[in-house]
């Protein structure tokens, strides 16, 4: 499995590397009063995919923050062991009787 992984990361970075070969061009930005940002394609788009991983990494980090602290607040909480009662023994049997089918 791990053979498999380092494969897919392998694949993933030759992919990115060819992409960003041929698509290393200059691309204007323009921005406020008139200023305009010239930079590479590649790193633009790592720009903003770096902007948008943001949000849902911050979400997550929540959500395990808030789950741990779940777990921390209730595992100080134990049941109260309770005391089992015996069940009373059953009397002795009485004597097992044939009944031919279809009843007496």
């Amino acid at each position: 499995m791990s053979f498999l992984k380092t494969l897919f990361w392998i694949v993933v970075a030759v992919i990115v590397a060819l992409f960003c070969f041929n698509n290393w061009t200059v691309v204007d930005v323009n921005l406020w009063n008139g200023l305009i940002l010239e930079t590479k394609l590649p790193l633009l788009l790592a720009v903003f995919f770096l902007l948008g991983l943001i949000p849902p990494l911050l979400l997550w980090q929540a959500t395990r923050y808030r789950l741990r602290r779940r777990m921390m607040s209730e595992s100080g909480v134990v049941a109260v062991p309770t005391t089992v009662v015996a069940a009373e023994p059953m009397g002795p049997a009485g004597p097992i009787t044939t009944m031919p089918p279809g009843g007496a």
